[in-house]
């Protein structure tokens, strides 16, 4: 007997630069939709972000000095920074609730990006065990925060593209000292925002379901 599963598709929205709060606000509101499966890529004004466990002295100025705003979070994870040339996901999918449920969903993220990255170019993406996140070596090339709750997901990953990775210096990236934080352009790769996003759209759409374009 053959039983034949139908996987909802994944609703690819792509929105250019977004404030935070407004990204934030749309999470939401597709979040209440139960058996719909979303992927937001975009990018955000300069924020840093503070997960659920994040110490506020791993910020280490005054945001509004570096043009900056700080927004508290209930993702996972520490203090982040989003900006201009990062690529920002928001995947909003059914995750049932099961032992393993956040590593695993975690895992299927990180490879989504470790894909993309290796299709736009970039040589040695991969896990550093112990941390979430991509990393070439020991340098921190994706963040990932997520939230898992009710059975479904919220937040996402952050890609360096070609951001100004002096933003990274007024924080504790994810509350890791010694962190060293790249991007592809740091790593030699000229890929655009665009490109980088059709690669993460493909690699997406494999892992979570097929994929469809809708208006942003």
């Amino acid at each position: 007997m053959t039983t034949r599963v139908t996987l909802e598709p994944l609703r690819v929205r792509r929105l250019g630069v977004v404030d935070y709060d407004e990204a934030l606000a749309l999470q939401t509101e597709l979040f209440e939709r139960v058996g719909e499966s979303w992927l937001l890529l975009l990018e955000h004004p300069h924020v840093y972000t503070l997960g659920v466990r994040a110490r506020p002295e791993h910020v280490l100025v005054d945001p509004a000095q570096v043009g900056a705003t700080l927004v508290r979070t209930n993702r996972g994870g520490d203090v982040t920074y989003h900006g201009p040339g990062q690529l920002v996901g928001y995947p909003i999918l059914d995750v049932p609730f099961r032992p393993g449920a956040v590593s695993t969903y975690v895992a299927s993220v990180e490879q989504v990006v470790i894909n993309a990255l290796t299709d736009v170019g970039l040589d040695g993406a991969g896990r550093e065990p112990g941390y979430a996140g991509v990393w070439v070596s020991s340098r921190k090339i994706a963040a990932i925060g997520v939230r898992l709750t009710r059975g479904r997901s919220m937040h996402g990953f952050a890609i360096n593209v070609d951001p100004d990775l002096m933003m990274f210096e007024h924080i504790v990236p994810c509350g890791l000292h010694g962190l060293a934080v790249t991007s592809l352009a740091a790593e030699g790769v000229a890929a655009s925002i665009d490109e980088v996003a059709d690669a993460i759209e493909q690699r997406a759409s494999e892992q979570w379901a097929i994929g469809m374009r809708v208006p942003a």
